[in-house]
């Protein structure tokens, strides 16, 4: 790839949906990480020729991160990332495939030199610091299994009555992504997935912690010792007084208007292309969502100024 078009796209955040600093600290960081990787790969098979030896690859390191970076974003199929970058399209597909799970190691930034991987990390970086959170559940539509597989309709969502895949989204209260995964087929209910990634357990161990959640996960807050809040029953299913629903009705809207910060985060990670409809493998996105997760949890920065003349 030449060096204009390689230009271009570092430049243009539309492109990548990141802006040109954190490009680089993506380089910086991810780079050795990839050398390290193929170096186990060339090195782990008997050779006849040294690690290193024969022609030099087509795609660099750099071009195969930032077409990982473009196929994430727009969901640009390898064949048209083939043509731009000019390699074949096996290239870019293994290119991605060692790029993206790298990715997925990184985890979402919330500091310096905080990184957090896995809900268990979330609870006790919210218990330490003191920290409310929000929590939902947002789905990726995704294939239909092929005929005569086993359990090919736990995928079908009850919700969207589509085939999807259901990921479980925590954000701090300013709607900033800390976790997305804990991935479960289309037709779990949200209170089971977020009961079977531990999420009662971890909050046992930060008694203090506040998390807000929909009407989907109402049974929690009975479970956790109202660590979990969500939104008030309706007590009365007939002929319920004028007042009442007044009150019932300012209620919910007064809690949806601060759990709200969570869509905004779901919005995040739902602007790359990727995760907007899977096409691939499903077991792919064990990797895709925690990848994009962490990338769109890097803070953004609104463009400079333009000075005035």
């Amino acid at each position: 790839m030449g060096s204009v078009a390689r230009s271009v796209i570092v430049n243009r955040s539309r492109i990548t949906g990141l802006t040109r600093d954190v490009v680089a600290e993506l380089v910086v960081e991810i780079g050795p990480l990839w050398a390290a990787q193929r170096h186990r790969r060339l090195s782990g098979r008997p050779r006849q020729r040294a690690v290193g030896a024969g022609a030099p690859y087509k795609l660099v390191f750099v071009d195969r991160l930032l077409a990982t970076l473009v196929h994430l974003r727009h969901g640009v199929t390898h064949d048209v990332l083939a043509c731009w970058f000019g390699v074949d399209r096996s290239t870019i597909t293994r290119a991605i495939s060692e790029i993206r799970p790298l990715l997925a190691q990184r985890g979402c930034a919330v500091g310096q030199d905080v990184r957090l991987r896995t809900l268990a990390d979330v609870v006790d970086h919210l218990g330490s610091s003191g920290q409310s959170a929000i929590i939902d559940a947002t789905e990726i539509r995704v294939r239909r299994p092929s005929q005569g597989t086993n359990g090919r309709d736990r995928y079908v969502s009850g919700k969207s009555k589509q085939n999807a895949v259901k990921v479980l989204v925590v954000t701090d209260t300013q709607g900033r992504l800390l976790f997305g995964g804990a991935l479960k087929p289309g037709s779990c209910p949200d209170i089971t997935q977020a009961r079977d990634a531990g999420l009662v357990e971890l909050l046992g161990h930060h008694r203090d912690l506040r998390i807000l959640a929909d009407a989907g996960y109402q049974g929690l807050g009975a479970q956790t010792g109202g660590q979990v809040i969500t939104p008030p029953h309706r007590k009365f299913k007939k002929n319920a007084p004028l007042w009442w629903e007044e009150r019932f009705a300012q209620q919910r809207k007064a809690h949806s208007s601060r759990r709200i910060r969570v869509e905004h985060g779901i919005a995040h990670i739902k602007n790359w292309r990727a995760l907007t409809r899977h096409l691939g493998r499903r077991e792919l996105l064990y990797e895709l969502v925690p990848a994009i997760a962490g990338l769109a949890s890097i803070p953004r920065q609104s463009p400079p100024p333009v000075a005035a003349g």
